[in-house]
């Protein structure tokens, strides 16, 4: 992108703490919400009409925590139950855990969850860590849901329709891949639990860095604003990503196949994506292994070649599986490959 994401911040400005005192979200940067509502329309995976309210945070991760705290109630006698369907995102558990609040607490797997209680499910889609297309699994009355959608982008996956629900998180880490600006958004519609959100951020960070959010608002316009031009030359940036990262599971499956069952991967349904006007793979920003041998794959790849991962059990399955990050840089992922194909496993001998 040359010069055309540069940001100049002269010394005099964004003094205050305070953005734009007419918005429900007061330390949100105007051009910020116009980016974030232009770019979604553009790329149509989740409604952002006038009536909804965009709250920016510090990562998604301390929205997911306002969102804990708005959906949560003081009157309730026993703090209410955190569910997410495994395998789940694995910093979850830890984040509910953290603050040992008296308002929430994580209750497991959602899958096994069967009390007749007050709930909040976590759905993430594509799903973190094995790329599924996920909904609600619980699905009972005084339930509720947070939908992080941080992976719904062309990139990772088609984009089938406009995702509309109460309560949705995305995160410009997982958009664009700048994630040392910390700057995430949610997507809410009831005004309650949006100002909720708000008196959150405002007590344990007073607001959000006015320099972040100006280079966020730049760069998804530039993004945007390519994707709108139909006489560009050359990919727009959602191209760009979804050709390479194309290019970089056609490599790990022809690697897979070449294994001799040593190691296996999640298979995934084409789409329709509206954006692309085509159907697509989807292409998650994780690799999701399972040890055909049923080794701690873990274990296999950080001793056999010094691969590091995330194993099942942070995720909230068995010690099979393995997270292997796709994300890296190609001189890294070219290695990755490397290393991946010299393990043959116990059944070729090693």
């Amino acid at each position: 992108m040359g010069d055309r994401c540069k940001v100049v911040i002269v010394g005099d400005e964004f003094m205050s703490y305070f953005c734009n005192t007419m918005n429900l979200c007061w330390f949100l940067l105007p051009e910020l919400d116009n980016a974030i509502r232009t770019l979604h329309r553009v790329v149509g995976n989740a409604m952002v009409d006038d009536d909804r309210f965009i709250i920016v945070g510090n990562g998604s991760t301390q929205l997911f925590h306002a969102l804990l705290y708005a959906l949560s109630s003081p009157d309730l006698p026993e703090p209410i139950n955190v569910v997410a369907a495994a395998p789940f995102y694995s910093s979850y558990p830890e984040e509910t855990k953290f603050l040992r609040s008296k308002l929430y607490k994580w209750a497991g797997d959602a899958n096994c969850y069967d009390k007749d209680e007050p709930y909040i499910e976590v759905v993430t889609s594509p799903n973190n860590p094995d790329g599924s297309i996920r909904g609600t699994v619980v699905n009972r009355e005084g339930g509720k849901a947070i939908h992080d959608l941080a992976y719904y982008w062309p990139q990772y996956a088609p984009i089938t329709s406009k995702a509309d629900h109460d309560a949705m998180l995305f995160t410009f880490s997982k958009a664009t891949g700048h994630a040392g600006t910390r700057i995430g958004w949610a997507i809410v519609k009831d005004k309650v639990i949006a100002a909720k959100m708000v008196k959150f951020i405002e007590v344990s960070s007073i607001g959000v860095s006015r320099e972040a959010q100006l280079r966020a608002a730049k760069i998804l316009g530039v993004i945007a604003d390519d994707c709108r031009n139909l006489d560009l030359k050359g990919e727009n940036f959602f191209e760009y990503g979804r050709r390479l990262m194309s290019e970089r599971w056609g490599k790990l499956r022809e690697l897979g196949m070449k294994s001799n069952g040593v190691f296996s991967l999640p298979k995934y349904p084409r789409g329709y994506c509206k954006f692309t006007g085509e159907y697509t793979d989807s292409n998650p920003a994780f690799a999701w292994l399972k040890s055909n041998e049923v080794l701690n794959c873990e274990n296999l790849l950080r001793d056999e070649s010094k691969i590091i991962t995330r194993g099942g059990p942070s995720f909230g399955v068995d010690s099979t599986y393995t997270r292997v990050s796709m994300l890296s840089r190609d001189v890294e992922f070219e290695l990755l490959l490397e290393r991946l194909a010299a393990i043959k496993g116990t059944v070729n001998g090693n």
